[in-house]
């Protein structure tokens, strides 16, 4: 089975690239399986149910969230009743949503999904490595192929847990930065890794916001709001081929979307409709 995982989809810019691409995308890389980290969709922080409905109309299979789960108080609905997203798994107990689940591709393959904080320059969080193990030992055994969104900002921290999940778990993929690095690899035990994917939103910017005010902030200490930028918008993300039997990957891929794709992706996704 091929996965693609979206990063970080940033405000609108990103929301209205990945309806775009998207079902050019399914089309072109065959996928059977698409997964986002939605934390900084609306507005550049949090989710809010419309946009949830929206990239699932899209064709976003299941999403994944991070440090900013709850910046929009009224997702709560959908985090207590939708089985395709899941907020990060080391919150406490009583945190609402779920802490992992399990997803069907188009080619039947079952999923277990879920997605862990770092703790490294990060606000507390219970420790992802225990509950790494906790999640995997609770997921049903029959469910063969598990994916980790590891919301981390320390690249270090990232490699360390692809290894510690080595051969236990088919992906680990970052998140968060919002930089895409360039150490994607199937590591000995046969678990992709890529310490972040990048986002999907405006490029010509500070990590998806405005330069101008970020840089004003940052000179004067006069406070600005940092609204989300427009310009040279991309679809950050990496495509996973996986074993269904083994539950392992076979192979992994960097993926970077200019706005110069979109036309022919476009096309494709409507020849494919006809």
């Amino acid at each position: 089975m091929r996965l693609l995982f979206i990063g970080d989809i940033v405000g609108r810019p990103g929301r209205e690239f990945v309806v775009r691409a998207l079902k050019g995308l399914v089309v072109k890389h065959q996928l059977d399986l698409v997964i986002a980290n939605a934390e900084n969709a609306a507005g550049g922080s949090g989710l809010t149910p419309q946009i949830y409905r929206e990239l699932v109309k899209a064709g976003v299979d299941a999403i994944t969230l991070g440090d900013h789960v709850y910046r929009r108080r009224e997702i709560y609905s959908v985090l207590q009743t939708k089985d395709n997203i899941v907020r990060p798994a080391n919150l406490p107990e009583e945190a609402v949503g779920r802490q992992w689940t399990v997803v069907t591709a188009r080619d039947g393959t079952q999923v277990g999904l879920f997605c862990i904080l770092g703790q490294l320059f990060m606000k507390p969080a219970d420790n992802p490595w225990r509950c790494a193990d906790r999640i995997l030992a609770e997921i049903p055994s029959d469910v063969r192929v598990r994916f980790l969104d590891f919301h981390v900002e320390a690249t270090s921290e990232a490699q360390l847990m692809g290894r510690y999940l080595d051969g236990k778990i088919a992906a680990v993929l970052g998140t968060h930065t919002h930089v895409p690095t360039a150490d994607e690899c199937i590591l000995p035990g046969g678990t992709a890794f890529q310490a972040d994917v990048g986002m999907t939103g405006p490029y010509d910017s500070i990590l998806g916001r405005r330069t101008d005010r970020v840089m004003e902030t940052t000179l004067t200490s006069n406070p600005t709001q940092f609204e989300v930028a427009s310009k040279d918008v991309r679809l950050g993300g990496a495509l996973v081929d996986i074993d269904p039997e083994s539950g392992l990957a076979t192979r992994i891929e960097r993926l970077c979307v200019t706005e110069a794709e979109l036309p022919a992706l476009e096309k494709l996704a409507s020849s494919s409709d006809a």
